[in-house]
């Protein structure tokens, strides 16, 4: 009876595991979102319906020839043409998935994921949810042990993120909390260690979240242009009360590999954002003065961002 017993709860852990994971095995199922790729490469994301056809240039493809078969089988349309079957991977569910705001890029969010050292039962919070594409991987990183709020102020944006998330997840992770509101009107009280912000003006959150974060934790702001970049670099320098602030990008170019032509190939990924990081110090203690001089003209009379006098 105990050997039962200890199957049975590892069977529910693994079935918990595998829900929270948003991976799934086995046959496809009707109702789950696949993937058909075609000869040439492209991708082409399709609900599994009873009776259901994907209809292409080359014929239709039959939803039935799919239901009850396993992932990685080849299917043909009625013209022909050849369609490889797998489920998406986390990255292809994101660029692929109905949206409303845009999406983090695949890149992005793993190196936010790196940079802001997300770990499994992080208490996190992200702000921006837009169309969950970053919350999904914030999910998965942080386990059924972690707790992730997300704060978004449109109620258009959150329903379409909660809606991604669900199917992704096929239910709502109940470690996940989606606020529809604006953070710097909300009350935190709440420890966290890792916020992560995806919004126009991250910088007016710097004091707010510097009260809820832990010390040693990670401040961390997606931004897509320059002046953004120089706003909240210099917001978190001001405050005093965390490590100098790394701005990094991340470029991905893929390569071409066919016999004797091996070449880069023409689409590459490149600039989407910017990825800023820097930790909370200890209450009390300030950032140690900047060993380097700064560059001619930085704080210059020009100059009209938030550190006045060089530091």
């Amino acid at each position: 009876m105990a050997l039962d017993g200890s199957l049975a709860s590892s069977a529910s852990a693994m079935a918990e595991h595998v829900q929270l994971s948003g991976v799934r095995r086995g046959p496809f199922q009707e109702g789950e979102r696949i993937t058909l790729t075609d000869p040439k490469g492209r991708r082409h994301s399709v609900v599994l319906a009873v009776g259901g056809q994907f209809h292409t240039a080359k014929g239709a493809v039959n939803h039935d020839d799919l239901i009850s078969h396993l992932e990685g089988i080849v299917v043909s349309s009625t013209g022909g043409t050849q369609f490889l079957a797998m489920r998406p991977l986390l990255n292809e569910f994101t660029v692929t998935m109905p949206r409303g705001a845009a999406v983090v890029y695949p890149k992005d969010a793993a190196q936010i994921l790196m940079s802001a050292d997300i770990f499994p039962g992080a208490r996190v919070l992200e702000a921006g949810a837009g169309s969950g594409a970053l919350t999904c991987n914030l999910l998965r990183a942080i386990g059924p042990s972690g707790r992730l709020i997300s704060y978004e102020r449109r109620e258009d944006f959150a329903a379409i993120a909660r809606r991604n998330v669900e199917n992704f997840f096929r239910a709502s992770p109940p470690n996940w909390d989606l606020r529809v509101a604006d953070l710097l009107e909300s009350r935190i009280e709440e420890p966290l260690d890792r916020v992560v912000l995806d919004l126009l003006a991250p910088w007016d959150c710097v004091a707010v979240l510097a009260d809820v974060l832990v010390p040693g934790g990670v401040f961390c702001a997606y931004v897509a242009t320059t002046t953004q970049l120089a706003e909240t670099v210099e917001t978190l320098r001001v405050h005093s009360g965390f490590t100098e602030p790394e701005a990094t990008e991340s470029l991905v170019r893929a390569w071409h590999a066919e016999g004797l032509a091996v070449r880069p190939r023409h689409d590459m990924v490149g600039h989407t954002g910017f990825v800023i990081t820097a930790r909370r110090l200890a209450p009390g203690f300030t950032a140690p003065l900047r060993k380097r001089r700064p560059a001619r003209g930085a704080y210059g009379n020009d100059y009209k961002g938030p550190r006045s006098q060089p530091g």
